[in-house]
């Protein structure tokens, strides 16, 4: 099968070094001078440096030479990308069936990415999908076993695209609920980063099991608001991707709550890390859902307070510590 895939983070490298190895592969960059450093180098010192790209794999910063002859697109560039990206298939005319692999809440408009697909390739609908679940990029790099939803409204075009993909080493399920599957790969983000916050005070395991768990609360409710299923959400791209994240150092959200527990700021954090960690731009855009859906939201709320409200990440987890007694419900 011949794949484009668009966007060189860490995330499309992975997925480029996984897939060569079964596919014809072209990888997209817009940045030339990346391309050029990636093809010279046969490395992507930038966002994954110590994993060969193999010569096989196509690299190039001109959209159009990625998606000639290709039977298949995947967009794996940050949210805040996507529509971009989308834009710019639509003007090369050429039509193609596309998977995104972008997690997050579009900051402006809060739309997923389903949504921001909807408004600007509707011509592809229904031949489309979102992948989604716990995958660290350089554990697929590394060829480690993972697992992955590839859902769409159109089970027999996500049956036959996992078909494709799925192999021992990247096992692929197939889904309908695409709503579900975005709103867990989003909402995991912003519970991550108050995961890391509890760790980096010191507040142990017990209590990251607890926060974890009531994140998953949070994560179901907005979710099953927003029109996703319940048994998505104790799946993969649910539970499996907030259980990776809130507990994997390899994590940039993890790494960020860690960093303000530490009492740095968010600009030095988001400098230092170097890579886009979705939980920061997605958390005020669930909180406002959240607020519209009149669906409570406790950790995002702490969280965002945090993030833009300049409170400290201890006073903020001590609000949550002393929040009423409930009953333990959805």
């Amino acid at each position: 099968m011949r794949i484009a895939i668009l966007g060189a983070g860490a995330w499309g490298s992975a997925l480029a070094i996984s897939l060569s190895t079964r596919h014809q592969i072209s990888l997209w960059t817009k940045d030339p001078s990346h391309a050029v450093e990636m093809d010279s180098q046969r490395v992507n010192q930038s966002f994954l440096p110590d994993y060969v790209l193999p010569e096989s794999l196509k690299i190039t910063s001109v959209l159009n030479e990625a998606l000639s002859n290709t039977d298949l697109v995947l967009v794996v560039v940050p949210i805040a990308g996507l529509r971009e990206t989308l834009r710019a298939i639509v003007v090369s005319k050429i039509k193609v069936p596309i998977i995104w692999g972008c997690k997050g809440f579009e900051s402006e408009t809060s739309q997923l990415p389903h949504q921001i697909v909807g408004e600007e390739y509707p011509d592809i609908w229904p031949h489309c999908g979102v992948l989604s679940g716990p995958s660290f990029a350089e554990e697929v790099a590394q060829g480690l076993p993972t697992a992955l939803t590839l859902a769409s409204k159109d089970i027999k075009f996500s049956s036959r695209i996992a078909a494709e993909l799925h192999s021992s080493r990247l096992r692929i399920y197939t889904s309908q609920d695409v709503i579900g599957v975005e709103t867990g790969g989003a909402i995991k983000n912003v519970i991550t980063i108050a995961a890391g916050i509890s760790d980096g005070i010191g507040f142990g395991h017990n209590a990251r099991a607890a926060l974890v768990t009531r994140g998953l609360m949070e994560i179901t409710r907005l979710g099953l608001g927003l029109g996703g299923s319940m048994k998505t959400f104790m799946g993969l791209a649910g539970v499996g991707d907030l259980i990776l994240t809130s507990t994997g150092d390899l994590s940039r959200n993890r790494q960020v709550g860690l960093m303000l527990a530490e009492g740095k700021s968010l600009n030095d954090i988001l400098n230092e890390l170097g890579h886009v960690a979705e939980g920061v731009h997605t958390a005020r855009a669930v909180l406002q859902l959240g607020n519209q859906l009149n669906i409570e939201m406790p950790i995002t709320q702490a969280v965002c307070s945090i993030l833009h409200e300049g409170v400290s990440a201890r006073s903020a987890v001590e609000v949550l510590l002393n929040r009423e007694q409930k009953t333990e419900i959805y």
